[in-house]
Parts: C-alpha cells; structure tokens; sequence
C-alpha cells in the first residue's frame, strides 16, 4: 500500500473548513482513493436522505453507481444491511450457492464484481449511509484493509457532518441534502457530454470534473452552466475564462 498516499488522502478527507468545499467532489475523492488504496476494483457511497432514505451520493465508475442504484431499488444488497444494522457487511463471493441476495449477486456478476464489502459511514450511534467496496475476485478484504477502509468512511462522516462548523443535525441534513440534489444536475450534465462527443459516461465525468478542478469551480456549477447552455458546447459559455 501506498502510505504516502494514504496519509495525503486523510488530510484531504479531513480538509472542509475551506470556504469552496465541493461535497461532491468530496464524495468522489473518497471513492477514487478508496479504490487506489484498497484491493477493490471499483467503489461507491450511498447517502440517507432526511427521511432515511437511501440515495447514490458518488462512485468510482459507471458500473459501481449503477449496483449502488441496482440495490436501492431493489431493496437487497450488503449497503443496505450495512446502513440498516451500522456494521461493516461482506459478500466474499458471489458466484456461491444460498446467497443472500440473489438478484443483486446475479447482477453483481453480470457486472464483472465477485465480491463487495459494505462498511458504514457513522458518528457514534448517527449512520448517515455507507461506503461499498467492489471486488472483481471472491475472497474478503483483509483486516488491515478493512481497518483503513472503514477509517477512511468515518473520516469522511466526520468531514460531512462538521463542514462550515456547522452541528445541528437538521442542518447537517440538509446539506446531504443539497450534496444529493447536486448529483442529479452532475448526472444530466454527464449524460449531455456522453452524447455530445462520443464518450462513455465515466470519462465524460471525468472530463467535467476535470475541467471544475482546473477552472477553480465547483463541479456542480460547472454541471448547471453545461446543463443550461443554449448550444450545448463544452466548456459552456458561462464557464471559459
């Protein structure tokens, strides 16, 4: 494992306070650490709405956030056992008799994962959602990639629940609130880039996300300002500098 890596992706998890904090972006980063850190080929975050209910909140491809909505809608899954009981779950292979889930695990499979490893993203008896390791062999993390990646979801909890100082749990809901309501325009947008030029849906993120980062934007506006343009070019218009 990469350690310097490692200790670099707990500062950034750690680092909120800034006032241009993209919840997003966040989001994306701890998935995309998740998987550079971890044996696991692809990662996911699911989020509680103020009503409990479970939505996709960022995943490190196409594939992962399409099993994270796959789960959801079909009320089965190890991230739904994980956020419903607060304690990590492991599917270690998917391919066997008796599971579990059946129709996620047949769905899993189509998608090219063996294995998945749920752990929650919680502050003491709080469980805001959780953060789902894919794996593309059977077999479980080890327990020393269990520890991280369940250090990595509790710094990131911590990350959500205290940006801008703010710790009145309704006022925390809400900006998981926004953070989810902020998705919705990333995934319009990168549908529109999909089609306009060709691409497939993880590197037309990647080419928003990209280009908020290098901008100094936040990626949701970037979203909103692609999704409104008239033209339909990329960069929009209300976007060059």
């Amino acid at each position: 494992m990469d350690s310097e890596l490692l200790s670099d992706t707990f500062v950034d998890l750690a680092d909120t306070m800034v006032a241009d904090f993209d919840v997003i972006d966040f989001l994306h980063l701890l998935t995309d650490r998740s998987v550079a850190l971890l044996s696991a080929a692809a990662a996911g975050v699911v989020l509680a709405d103020p009503r409990g209910q479970l939505r996709v909140a960022a995943a490190s491809s196409q594939a992962a956030g399409l099993m994270e909505l796959f789960q959801i809608q079909n009320d089965q899954g190890p991230c739904l056992d994980c956020f419903r009981t607060g304690q990590p779950v492991t599917a270690a292979d998917l391919t066997g008799p008796d599971q579990q889930w059946p129709r996620f695990a047949a769905a899993a499979i189509t998608a090219g994962f063996r294995a998945v490893e749920a752990v929650p993203m919680r502050l003491r008896d709080e469980v805001i959602g959780a953060l789902n390791l894919f794996r593309a062999g059977p077999g479980p993390l080890g327990p020393a990639e269990l520890r991280i990646g369940q250090a990595l979801a509790d710094v990131a909890t911590i990350g959500l629940l205290q940006e801008r100082n703010v710790r009145r749990s309704e006022t925390a809901a809400e900006q998981l609130q926004a953070a989810l309501n902020s998705r919705v325009i990333i995934e319009q947008a990168k549908g529109k880039l999909a089609e306009r030029l060709g691409l497939d849906m993880d590197r037309a993120f990647a080419l928003l996300r990209e280009y908020a980062r290098n901008s100094h934007q936040r990626l949701t506006d970037v979203a909103h300002n692609f999704v409104d343009s008239a033209t339909g070019d990329f960069p929009p218009p209300a976007s060059r500098h």
